[in-house]
């Protein structure tokens, strides 16, 4: 079930909607909160539901553990707090592990030893990858002292709280369930619903006008890419991809945000216009912004020791962005980007420390370029094709071959028969760079009449247009 299909804007959502505010209405808080875990667990269920078993065993697990380890605060209790807090994130780690990197694991042990492990193929759990970052920070923070013994409705809501479950935002306990602690939020907001709506709005014209469209052509072409293809044609799908994702997981999030507001939560901002970046190191400043978060936090924080060789900042910077590039998947490709990403990322903290700045466009230009070159190893099927593309980018020797006459009729034919989606293209980029962003537009939103008809005429347009279910990119994460 994913939130632009029929099923879950005329069905699970109005339900779960109009019991939870008919139970808050008559003061039944605990019956509200209870009805919405209820549903939540309805919701991740329709995606996985042979794993649902284990997510509830992890969550209910995490749980236990975490209020054991918000009462030992004492000295005396020091190791065996070290213990349980290794023995829960190991766990949280292998369950992941096991579902997500097994495969590549066997595939790596019978290649090195000839042997023929006979591979699992165990279907990825939807959510997976978010839910558990959000568990182990959880747990960290109750082994630090840094939370309390939450109540068990709103640690659950925290985790399940189906909005932000499956891809995001990676939301914090302390953000967000003191939210539902709140009794002002269980008092129904039309200010709320009518931004949630305009909000919503946004994200669902993102990933179906742009973001669909864009990423079955690009997929297409990455499908079957051949020997040789066209300078040009890898350029231009390989754009097209890293448009398609950035619109795809950012509608997502704008789609995450909106809803909640129906229930009075408000969810962190995950992107601020990454594509104005004017270096790496900006771009994930601004790109999946939750996700920095957490690795900064969790990960940067316990490599980094300022005054150490061995730990300083760009060695911890390498650390973060190799468990981010497993993070995202099990392949050799996704340790690659995110080897490739850490360096990008220390040059670019290497000029801003320095403040050795190219011209601002010249920087925008050049990040462009870099967000397209790590994004051809993050699609391609496997390394063979990711070099292929890449030679292809750079072949200007088959150009001056083929004739630069022929080689631009060739182009120019391209561009002809890829009119449509090439001014989408366009489009796109316009909006990445010169468009407010939604946070920004959010702020200036105003329930009048030319909202009204703004968000109306583009809501109708999407509704009308949601007879093709196309999962979000970022569920096979």
């Amino acid at each position: 079930m994913i939130f632009s299909s029929y099923e879950f804007l005329l069905g699970f959502f109005p339900v779960t909607l109009v019991v939870y505010w008919i139970l808050n209405y008559f003061h039944y808080y605990n019956m509200s909160k209870t009805w919405l875990v209820l549903a939540s667990f309805y919701f991740y269920a329709q995606g996985s539901s042979s794993f649902f078993p284990f997510f509830l065993g992890s969550v209910v697990a995490n749980y236990v553990l975490g209020s054991m380890l918000c009462r030992m605060q004492t000295e005396e209790q020091r190791v065996q707090r070290k213990i349980l807090l290794t023995l829960g994130v190991l766990a949280n780690v292998a369950l992941l592990g096991y579902y997500k990197y097994m495969d590549f694991f066997l595939e790596n042990v019978n290649y090195l030893t000839g042997s023929d492990f006979a591979l699992e193929n165990l279907a990825l759990p939807i959510g997976i990858s978010f839910f558990t970052f959000q568990l182990i920070a959880f747990v960290v923070d109750c082994y630090k002292g840094k939370t309390k013994k939450y109540d068990i409705l709103d640690y659950l809501l925290f985790i399940t709280f189906f909005p932000q479950l499956i891809v995001g935002p990676i939301v914090h306990h302390a953000e967000i369930t003191p939210q539902f602690e709140n009794e002002k939020n269980m008092k129904f907001s039309t200010e709320n619903v009518a931004l949630g709506i305009f909000i919503f709005t946004i994200g669902c014209a993102k990933k179906m006008i742009f973001a669909d469209p864009m990423n079955e052509d690009a997929a297409a072409f990455y499908s079957s890419i051949g020997e040789a293809p066209a300078m040009w044609k890898s350029w231009f799908y390989t754009l097209e991809y890293s448009i398609a994702y950035y619109f795809d997981l950012s509608g997502y999030t704008d789609m995450a945000i909106g809803l909640s507001l129906f229930f009075n939560i408000h969810l962190p901002e995950n992107f601020n216009a990454p594509w104005k970046a004017r270096n790496m190191q900006e771009y994930w400043q601004r790109q999946h912004m939750t996700l920095s978060r957490f690795l900064g936090g969790y990960v940067f924080k316990n490599v980094f020791k300022k005054g150490c060789f061995w730990r300083n900042y760009y060695i911890a910077t390498m650390a973060t962005f190799l468990v981010s590039g497993i993070w995202h998947g099990a392949g050799w490709n996704f340790i690659i980007w995110g080897f490739m990403n850490g360096i990008l990322v220390c040059i670019g903290a290497w000029q801003n420390y320095h403040k050795k700045h190219p011209p601002y466009l010249i920087g925008v230009i050049l990040t462009f370029i870099c967000v397209n070159l790590t994004r051809v190893i993050f699609v391609a099927a496997d390394l063979k094709d990711t070099v292929t593309v890449y030679k292809s980018m750079f072949n200007f020797g088959a150009l001056a071959e083929a004739g630069w006459g022929n080689s631009l009729r060739s182009f120019w034919n391209f561009v002809q028969g890829h009119e449509k989606i090439g001014l989408m293209l366009l489009i796109s980029l316009l909006i990445c760079w010169f468009a407010p962003t939604t946070k920004q537009m959010a702020e200036k939103f105003r329930p009048n009449w030319r909202s009204f008809l703004f968000t109306g005429g583009l809501l109708t347009y999407c509704v009308l247009n949601m007879n093709k279910v196309v999962q979000f990119l970022y569920f096979q994460f």
